[in-house]
């Protein structure tokens, strides 16, 4: 067998014969490198403001518009009467000065016309002795109106002379003092003749939530 003889100008390479290879893989990595994110500048509001508004241009025409302020004259004085007004509300405020139920809209009275009118004065000044109360408080109507028929009968047969109901005012009420009315329409109605008078109850004693009611 022959031995192949290598020449003086043969340079063996067998060390470098993967480099290619290995420039290649380098290269692909670099390409999949991920792009790093660039810092965007964070701008304050004044600066966005001025940025937007850069092109906007100033209208010279609108200087010259003249601005009127609507001035309301008051009176110099205030009348005497209106000053008394005002400083009685300011002491109803501020808790000075009670006020005067049947001054409102609320007061209610009712007198039956064989009886004297003082008796009003006095049931609302609490001159009679309440002997029996009913609290209609969360009754509907229906319950209102079978309550309100069997205290007044219970206190018919029992011979009581005062009685007190708690009607409420009906403030928070869409339909208004319903149960107010209810009350109002039975001792006025069916009930009337065993009724004397009734009015609205005193502040300590539930005011134009309640009312007083003089049987016969």
């Amino acid at each position: 067998m022959g031995v192949k003889k290598q020449t003086s100008d043969t340079v063996v390479t067998d060390s470098f014969k993967d480099l290619k290879k290995i420039i290649k893989r380098k290269r692909t990595r670099k390409c999949l490198r991920p792009l790093q994110p660039q810092k965007v500048p964070e701008l304050s509001d004044e600066d966005v403001f001025f940025r937007t508004m850069k092109e906007v241009q100033e209208i010279q025409e609108f200087r010259e518009i003249p601005v009127y302020q609507n001035t309301v004259s008051l009176p110099s004085e205030i009348k005497s009467s209106e000053r008394e007004v005002l400083t009685a509300l300011e002491d109803i405020v501020k808790g000075c000065r009670p006020v005067n139920l049947s001054d409102t809209q609320e007061y209610v009275q009712w007198i039956d016309r064989n009886y004297r009118t003082e008796i009003i004065e006095n049931l609302h000044r609490g001159k009679y002795s309440v002997q029996a109360c009913l609290d209609l408080h969360g009754a509907v109507v229906e319950e209102a109106e079978k309550e309100v028929e069997d205290f007044i009968g219970s206190s018919v047969k029992k011979g009581h002379r005062c009685i007190k109901i708690i009607h409420g005012r009906g403030l928070c009420s869409p339909g208004g003092p319903v149960l107010k009315d209810i009350v109002i329409k039975r001792l006025s109605g069916r009930f009337r003749k065993y009724v004397a008078a009734f009015v609205t109850a005193r502040q300590c004693d539930g005011g134009l939530g309640a009312l007083y009611v003089l049987l016969k």
